[in-house]
Parts: structure tokens; C-alpha cells; sequence
């Protein structure tokens, strides 16, 4: 077994993970929880991130605001620059009785503050649209008779709104473990472990790449919901370089030797056999 130690109000606190060289699921190895990119990795970060409290995914305070954020913040737009266009949308949304697609695109075309830069958002026209039908639309959503499936198979008939987007909508406002939202860091990451073969390509098989995600966070006793944003949080942070590393050549050993920098922060302690 592997020891992960990680100090919770200033209290050691244990898990135990399997050995490195059993299998998570057939032909993916749990790998050493200090290697970057493992699912030990992950299984430790996960867990850890609960410790200190789980994470708060809600960008908004209705289902409206919600698809708003995660529209505005989709495909092609940076993260900074969605969440600044959202902010102004919301500010409209919230002060005022109905928000149109003219209304929209007009915040839109304003230059946006990020950080210290002006920047332009560069779907003004074609997310204004598509978000103003989604606002018209999204009172006759029933949101408390829908289970989690259902909702994102709801929310996928609005204008603009494919399985990446209504599963974020989804995860952000019920903190859900039966969706995935598969950008471009999560399918890397999960190249990586081998959950995902190295063509994986959510446009084409997302229900597919989506179900083996699931049923990885299950086979680990972790939440998909934590793991996915960690995923994309951290591959977002590092880039693609650190992506091509390989898993430990050793996976089987028992010792943890000194890298320089540690893999797993906040692991005090070490990998051993019991």
C-alpha cells in the first residue's frame, strides 16, 4: 500500500492507496502518488482538496446566470475573458426586468478589462444571439423535476449549448458526479493515465470518452466532479509539456526518493508496503 500524509489543521491525517503496480482499471496501473500525472496523483490531490473543504463550482445564483457564464466561457474564449464577459451580462441580468440578444451583443462589442489589458471578446454576435434564445427559453425549464442527466439532456436542445456545456452548467450548480465537461486539459490528462487513447476527440464520441471518465472516478473512490476540475486546473497551469512525462518506469517500487519538487504539495509523508 501507499501512505499519503497530508497535515489537516495542523493534524496528520492518513490514506491509503493500492500499491503502484495494481491496476485501477484493466491496463491502467494506480502508479506512485508522488509521479505527476498518475491516478494516484490524482487520487491524492482529490483528496486532499476535500480535506480542505471540497470547492464551490456555482458561477451564478440561477440556472439563467449559470448557462450564461458557462456559454459565454465556452469554446474558444479564455477563461479570464468569459468569466469578464459574464460578469457584465450579469450585472445587466440582475438590474434588469429582460435581457435581449441586441442588449447582449452591445456589452459584447465594449472592450473588456482582464487583468491590466483591454480585450475584445471575439464571438460577440453569434454567442449574443445564441445566449439571448437561451434567456427567452429557459423559464419553461422545470429544473426540480430533472435528475442530473436529464437536465443536461435539456439543456443541449438550447441554442449554443453541446454536451460540454450543459454538463459544466450542470456540475456548477448541483456539484455533480454524473457528468464530465471534457475540454482539451481533461482529455490530455486522461491520454496521460490511458483512460483515453491517444485519438480521443470529444466532438466525436463525448458519451463515450465521458462514461470511461466516470467509470475511472468511480473504480478510484473519487469525486468526478473534484477530479475534473482539478484536472483542469492543473494541466491549464502546466501546459502541454509536462503532459508528455511517462508514469514511473518502476511503478511496482516502494520507495519514494527526493525529485527536488514535490509532485503531490502538501504530502508530507511517504510511499511504503504494509
Amino acid at each position: 500500500m501507499q501512505h499519503v500524509i497530508s497535515l489537516h489543521n495542523g493534524i496528520p491525517v492518513r490514506r491509503l492507496l493500492p500499491d503502484p503496480a495494481e491496476p485501477v482499471l484493466p491496463g491502467v496501473l494506480w502508479g506512485r502518488f508522488d509521479e505527476a500525472l498518475t491516478p494516484a496523483f490524482w487520487a491524492a490531490q482529490v483528496w486532499m482538496k476535500e480535506l480542505a473543504g471540497g470547492e464551490s463550482f456555482g458561477l451564478g445564483n440561477t440556472l439563467a446566470e449559470e448557462v450564461a457564464a458557462c456559454l459565454l466561457g465556452g469554446h474558444g474564449a479564455p477563461a479570464e475573458v468569459g468569466l469578464a464577459a459574464y460578469g457584465r451580462v450579469r450585472e445587466a441580468m440582475r438590474s434588469q426586468a429582460a435581457v435581449d440578444a441586441g442588449a447582449i451583443e452591445a456589452m459584447l462589442t465594449i472592450p473588456l478589462k482582464v487583468g491590466q489589458r483591454m480585450v475584445r471578446y471575439r464571438f460577440a454576435r453569434q454567442r449574443s444571439r445564441q445566449l439571448g434564445e437561451c434567456l427567452a427559453r429557459i423559464a419553461d425549464i422545470d429544473e426540480a423535476t430533472l435528475d442530473d442527466i436529464s437536465l443536461r439532456n435539456t439543456l443541449m436542445r438550447l441554442p449554443g449549448i453541446g454536451p460540454k456545456t450543459a454538463s459544466w452548467v450542470v456540475r456548477n450548480r448541483r456539484a455533480s458526479d454524473e457528468v464530465a465537461i471534457l475540454d482539451v486539459h481533461i482529455v490530455r490528462a486522461c491520454v496521460h493515465i490511458g483512460i483515453f487513447g491517444a485519438g480521443a476527440t470529444p466532438a466525436r464520441d463525448y458519451a463515450g470518452l465521458e462514461s470511461r471518465f466516470i467509470g475511472f472516478c468511480r473504480a478510484a473512490g473519487i469525486r468526478a466532479s473534484l477530479l475534473d476540475a482539478l484536472m483542469w486546473r492543473t494541466m491549464r497551469s502546466v501546459g502541454p509539456s509536462l503532459a508528455g512525462l511517462r508514469p514511473a518506469s518502476n511503478p511496482s517500487s516502494t520507495q519514494v526518493r527526493s525529485r527536488g519538487k514535490r509532485a503531490c504539495p502538501g504530502v508530507v509523508a511517504r510511499a511504503g508496503t504494509i
